[in-house]
């Protein structure tokens, strides 16, 4: 399930979508807020060029927006339901968890949109 060669590897590691070898980020961290989204222009293995098109990330924010609902559900959840808060500390939990996790629903936004256009190649993995 989470092996090199599915969509899933590449969403959650941010691999490239064609051969799973290079990190598609300049920096891994995505809490350098100053480059969470600052990408390289290919893949130094097989030379997939990332932004396909000018403004090419711009349906990532399509992605985002159902991203950070699942992550806003989740926090739903555990502090209604297994913590017992109160109305006003489940909504301040709501948007504390998107605001500490928006740089990881940016970069896995951008991870999926990316996967749904390109798919892997075992040939260019060997490269």
């Amino acid at each position: 399930m989470f092996k090199k060669g599915t969509k899933l590897y590449s969403i959650l590691t941010g691999t490239c979508p064609k051969c799973h070898e290079e990190s598609m980020y300049t920096n891994k961290n995505p809490y350098n807020l100053s480059e969470a989204l600052s990408m390289h222009e290919k893949c130094s293995n097989c030379g997939t060029k990332y932004k396909i098109e000018p403004s090419f990330f711009y349906g990532s924010m399509y992605v985002s927006y159902g991203v950070g609902i699942g992550f806003a559900v989740a926090a739903f959840i555990i502090s209604h339901f297994v913590f017992e808060a109160g109305i006003n500390i489940v909504f301040a939990s709501i948007i504390g968890t998107l605001v500490v996790f928006m740089p990881l629903i940016l970069r896995l936004s951008r991870n999926i949109w990316i996967n749904l256009f390109m798919h892997y190649d075992k040939t260019l993995a060997k490269k």
